[in-house]
């Protein structure tokens, strides 16, 4: 579909087949992403620290699964600058291919008992080129599905590539549960590293076929790219920046407490067998498929703020009840506890954060903007495992409860200094502009 302006023809593509473009690139990136956090949980303690105590294997790994959410900003960096001055689209084909090669290269590492301590080095310099891309993938994703939507459904269509986190973290738990009932010693977490390949050739055969987004494409007629757009969202916009990663705090520091920690958590303080936690992400996630559409669409009628603050109220009030339920040590309970966790402290906020963060910007620095902010908050989330890990050693579980709920203070807080941007709450449907306008 075209659209002509004046002099300028602005080429749409349909809404549905934009969203979930995006959609099935971003869930190939999390699947990669997620069988990381999986491996490092589970498996990477002995095979590349070679470490005779869990606890401190456990540690190890951890260190390592934050160096790809320090590298993150790196991505996010350059997705903005890249996004705001060449196109999201090549963002979105650029992420997935940087993301992809590190993961498989994940798979064929040599381990320490090949290779001693070059193995660990591989693997964590092949961690920071994770963390690059997936920093990279999730500006220009949102972006592309947020600037084709119709003003009034952008908190739906925004939502739709954020199922794409959750239908990633469903295929990263199910090709574990999968290849350890198939296969033995290293293959275990190899096969899952390997089989990415084949998901990111499918991935970039569908971006490849969409459509610029429609306001980038406005934004380049009219003459309005940065030279250095990261820079220039820090002078006009930093405060907005700053709120979105302490927005960010509840629902990525949560969620990898409740996957990532939880899953070695019960193995450390001996409650039950690692497979029930997940089996209740697996859970979780099946239920995020649904529950992301319908949050993101009552976005767009009682507005981004109240949906979010469903998410970070709940995350306070479920800290102590969700580790109360793991640690009854009944299968059924820790699958409950994990379960409800993604679905109500988590879901609510992700849901949202497409639409309310894109529309705190003008379009000319909109990827720079959200960009930065979602994996600023990055920096904080990566070390939360590794944080939940220590003050379990120290505290017991108390001091992840107190983790988990002080997160979703700061981003309850956050939200209410933060204003609100869906069109039925500020009235741009009747002639306004909003956020969503230059």
């Amino acid at each position: 579909m075209t659209t002509t302006r004046s002099d300028v023809t602005i080429r749409r593509d349909n809404p549905i087949k934009v969203s979930i473009a995006s959609m099935i690139g971003t869930a190939v990136e999390s699947y990669d992403f997620f069988i990381y956090g999986t491996a490092a949980a589970a498996y990477f303690g002995t095979a590349f620290f070679h470490a005779e105590n869990a606890f401190i294997g456990v540690l190890a790994s951890f260190a390592t699964l934050a160096i790809g959410f320090l590298f993150r900003p790196i991505g996010g960096y350059l997705a903005g600058h890249f996004g705001d001055r060449i196109g999201r689209k090549f963002i979105l084909i650029a992420a997935l291919t940087i993301m992809g090669a590190a993961t498989f290269l994940i798979g064929v590492l040599p381990t320490y008992a090949t290779v001693g301590v070059l193995a660990p080095i591989l693997l964590i310099l092949l961690r920071a080129i994770q963390g690059i891309g997936y920093g990279a993938e999730w500006g220009g994703a949102v972006l592309m599905a947020v600037e084709h939507a119709p003003v009034a459904r952008r908190g739906f269509f925004g939502a739709v590539p954020q199922i794409g986190i959750p239908a990633g973290l469903l295929l990263a738990n199910g090709t574990f549960l999968l290849s350890s009932a198939l296969l033995q010693g290293d293959w275990v977490w190899r096969a899952p590293f390997l089989a990415s390949v084949i998901m990111v050739a499918i991935g970039l055969w569908i971006r490849i076929g969409i459509t610029e987004s429609p306001d980038f494409q406005k934004m380049k007629a009219a003459g309005e790219i940065h030279k250095r757009p990261a820079i220039e969202v820090l002078k006009r916009d930093w405060r907005n920046v700053l709120r979105i990663i302490g927005l960010r705090l509840a629902e990525t520091g949560g969620y990898y407490i409740t996957t990532s920690f939880v899953l070695s958590y019960v193995v450390l303080a001996s409650v039950i067998d690692k497979q029930f936690v997940l089996i209740g992400t697996i859970v979780g996630s099946a239920l995020g498929l649904v529950s992301h559409l319908l949050y993101g669409a009552l976005s767009d009628r009682i507005g981004r703020r109240k949906v979010f603050l469903i998410g970070s109220v709940f995350t306070i009030l479920f800290a102590f009840p969700m580790f109360l339920l793991i640690n009854s040590g009944a299968a059924i309970m820790v699958i409950v506890a994990v379960a409800i966790s993604l679905l109500f402290s988590h879901d609510p906020i992700f849901a949202v954060e497409a639409s309310w963060f894109s529309e705190l910007f003008p379009r000319d620095v909109r990827s720079s903007g959200i960009s930065l902010g979602y994996n600023g908050a990055a920096i904080v989330a990566g070390l939360l495992p590794f944080l939940a890990t220590a003050l379990y050693g120290w505290v017991g579980w108390v001091g992840p409860a107190v983790l988990f709920g002080l997160l979703g203070v700061i981003s309850t807080i956050t939200a209410a200094l933060t204003r609100e941007t869906a069109p039925v709450k500020t009235g741009e449907l009747v002639g306004g502009t909003g956020g969503g306008g230059r």
